[in-house]
């Protein structure tokens, strides 16, 4: 199985572990299961840490480092292939502008997006996952 985890999954998994279910907490530690983030998640991340909403023990740049290594998680870059495909997708999105991108690069690399939005959930042209479960 490879994963992609939502950008608030990606901090929840490093911060707040008790906000997963117990499904996505044994998918996150099982052989086997590639799991991988986005770089637009790195971006929003980043974007929030400027902004004052979210305040990291750490900086930035050695939280990126250690949550990657703590949790084995891949890098996957923002590719012409995404872009173009993340304003192309089959039916309209929400004004969140990292969705899109998220949702073409789960469909790209072929992963199940672990999310807890409830947009992402209910969209019938990608295969996710609740990471409340």
């Amino acid at each position: 199985m490879n994963l992609l985890l939502d950008t608030h999954v990606w901090l929840w998994a490093a911060e707040a572990p008790e906000r997963l279910g117990r499904k996505t907490k044994n998918l996150m530690v099982k052989a086997g299961v590639d799991r991988s983030v986005s770089a637009i998640s790195a971006l929003e991340i980043a974007r929030l840490c400027a902004g004052g909403q979210l305040i990291l023990s750490i900086g930035l740049a050695p939280w990126i480092e250690s949550s990657t290594a703590d949790l084995l998680l891949q890098h996957l870059p923002v590719t012409y292939s995404i872009a173009v495909e993340a304003y192309a997708l089959p039916e309209p999105f929400h004004g969140d502008p990292a969705d899109p991108l998220l949702v073409s690069t789960a469909r790209i690399h072929e992963c199940t997006l672990l999310t807890a939005d409830e947009r992402l959930l209910r969209y019938e042209r990608l295969e996710t996952l609740d990471c409340r479960l």
